[in-house]
């Protein structure tokens, strides 16, 4: 007989990529982990909702230069900085994205204000410099993006220490479920590439019958993997998240010859995470924990 796992929510979960870390940025990731754990765990611990949590961990991180997301987001092969964001709830599964960002400093901030239009779910380019606009979320120059360690690093096309993809996945006390992930894409990448970041099943995806996550890595192979979506639906069989997280890169590895990591929680509370590269900060907070927790 099977007994009914505990609530342990809510839950908060972040990420701050998956690939090659430098050393000398090992204490600046974690920092900038901890204070997204914070920020989104002080809207959940007050009885706020998981959406606004995510987004609230994944603009703390997009304000971190060490990450590869918002403020030291990896540069084109033009040398621009050219951003993806998505945010999904649980609830109705309603989702928005955008892709190509250039002159706004939280791209999860935009996400967010394309879901609430409601019309579409991915805007890109141009049209989400006018949705910023109209919402009121503060622009850019998008030269204030661009950091001396990405300048040198695409002025001798060296792709050497890097991690790609900032997101948050959380559960909050009413059970609802939510995502949001956050990029610079890849390094050196051709003007106009859209990674997985925002495309809705694959680098985030959250039903509230399920669960939630992001995916971090290989882009490419985690959009063919629809991996997000992958992750999620195999949590329909009750399996805890921390298997899952493993069986899902496995199938990254496996059916898409790609390499990355993904975070997941369920609606009960349980989360897990995996991943297949040299290195993925992680950092969460569950009501039954005393302080929060980053591996870096």
């Amino acid at each position: 007989m099977k007994h009914a796992s505990p609530m342990l929510r809510p839950v908060l979960l972040v990420h701050g990529g998956a690939g090659v870390a430098l050393p000398e940025l090992a204490a600046e990731m974690r920092v900038g982990c901890a204070a997204a754990v914070d920020a989104g765990w002080r809207i959940l611990a007050d009885g706020g909702g998981a959406l606004d949590a995510v987004c609230a961990a994944v603009a703390v991180l997009e304000d971190a230069p060490a990450f590869n997301a918002g403020v030291g987001s990896c540069l084109t092969s033009d040398g621009t900085v050219e951003m993806d964001a998505s945010v999904m709830q649980g609830a109705g599964r309603r989702a928005g994205a955008v892709a190509v960002v250039c002159g706004v400093r939280n791209p999860v901030r935009l996400a967010r204000a394309v879901m609430e239009d409601g019309r579409h779910v991915l805007l890109t380019g141009v049209s989400t410099e006018a949705l910023a606009a109209a919402r009121g979320i503060a622009r850019c120059d998008p030269a204030a993006l661009v950091t001396d360690r990405q300048l040198e690093r695409w002025r001798q096309r060296r792709d050497v220490g890097s991690t790609g993809t900032v997101g948050a996945t959380a559960v909050d006390r009413a059970g609802h479920v939510a995502a949001a992930t956050s990029t610079g894409g890849i390094f050196c990448k051709l003007p106009g590439r859209v990674g997985d970041s925002a495309i809705i099943g694959s680098g985030t995806y959250a039903d509230d019958a399920l669960g939630a996550a992001s995916a971090t890595g290989d882009g490419e192979a985690i959009m063919r993997a629809v991996l997000t979506k992958y992750a999620v639906d195999v949590l329909r069989d009750g399996s805890h998240p921390a298997t899952v997280a493993q069986r899902t890169i496995r199938y990254l590895t496996r059916q898409a010859a790609g390499s990355g990591g993904i975070i997941i929680v369920d609606p009960l509370g349980r989360f897990g995470y995996a991943y297949s590269t040299p290195h993925m900060t992680v950092g969460y907070m569950r009501s039954d924990l005393a302080t929060a927790l980053v591996q870096v």
